[in-house]
């Protein structure tokens, strides 16, 4: 089926509205854009935030009176927002989407690579993932970061504790990378769901073990291991950094990511409490931290 996209430009005061009308209008679909590169990367708890200029686009099919459907927005909003009308292209979107999803390399020995591809290097250590809802394929410069720095500095039969675990990304490359002993941590059970399942796909199931935070600290209130990961987000990072140090033992290494640029001083600021800072890197508008853990 053809599909015709009408997309209005909105602000923060009126989306909801035009949205309700472009449902009520017959849009099988309305989505929400940013229309200024204005991405929201840390919001309040508990709230939904919304860019100050949106693009709504509803999806019609492509034998809709159109007409019409201005018409009625007109009638029911008192005039007409500026808008484009864009045809959309039939075709098999899930064979699209799984085109554009390659095999990745991170650095020299990782790749992560999806089901329906063989992997180009059968002796590197190859991470079997496909998209989903959690968050982590590799494609994202956060978890890059953590990737490249597993592939050049990990090699070692230690315990890990991947904290905001996501998709189970960094801790099955751990494991596959010799550690004994991965514990996923993260707050969203989706992400638990995606990391157990993604940790059978690439046979590390009896080396990874996922914990909700609460059970994490009921479980292992003391427990130390020489690394920790932390892909998270720069204001979490800085509330749980005595307890995320807490749980690295001395000499150990804590790897950080999710810190936009102007947030790296303040992270490693706070840090510094804890670990010797060893390294700041930067990938686009992101920073990876990395530590050791002082020996006090």
């Amino acid at each position: 089926m053809a599909w015709l996209q009408l997309t209005l430009e909105a602000t923060h005061s009126n989306s909801e509205q035009l949205s309700d009308l472009l449902s009520q209008a017959g849009a099988a679909a309305v989505t929400m854009q940013d229309a200024l590169d204005d991405p929201i990367f840390e919001p309040p708890p508990c709230s939904t935030p919304l860019w100050k200029e949106l693009l709504l686009t509803g999806l019609f099919e492509a034998d809709v009176q159109i007409d019409s459907v201005l018409k009625f927005i007109k009638t029911y909003y008192g005039e007409l927002p500026s808008y484009t009308l864009n045809p959309l292209e039939d075709k098999d979107w899930v064979r699209a989407w799984m085109d554009d999803f390659k095999p990745m390399q991170f650095g020299q020995r990782v790749w992560i690579c999806p089901s329906w591809h063989t992997p180009p290097d059968s002796d590197a250590v190859n991470i079997m993932l496909d998209p989903g809802l959690a968050f982590g394929t590799g494609t994202h410069p956060t978890t890059s970061l953590c990737l490249q720095w597993l592939d050049k500095y990990f090699d070692a039969p230690i315990e890990v504790i991947d904290y905001g675990c996501g998709s189970g990304i960094l801790g099955i490359a751990a494991n596959l990378l010799g550690a004994t002993k991965v514990y996923a941590v993260d707050l969203d059970p989706q992400a638990l769901m995606a990391t157990q399942a993604n940790a059978e796909k690439n046979n590390v199931s009896e080396r990874l073990e996922t914990f909700s935070v609460p059970g994490f600290k009921q479980q292992f209130p003391t427990l130390q291991c020489p690394l920790l990961i932390a892909n998270i987000l720069a204001a979490p990072l800085v509330e749980l950094a005595e307890m995320l140090a807490s749980h690295v033992s001395p000499d150990g290494k804590i790897v950080l990511s999710g810190i936009l640029v102007e947030q790296a001083e303040k992270v490693s600021t706070t840090y510094q409490k804890w670990f010797k800072i060893n390294e700041i890197t930067q990938e686009d508008d992101w920073i990876r931290i990395t530590g050791t853990k002082l020996n006090t």
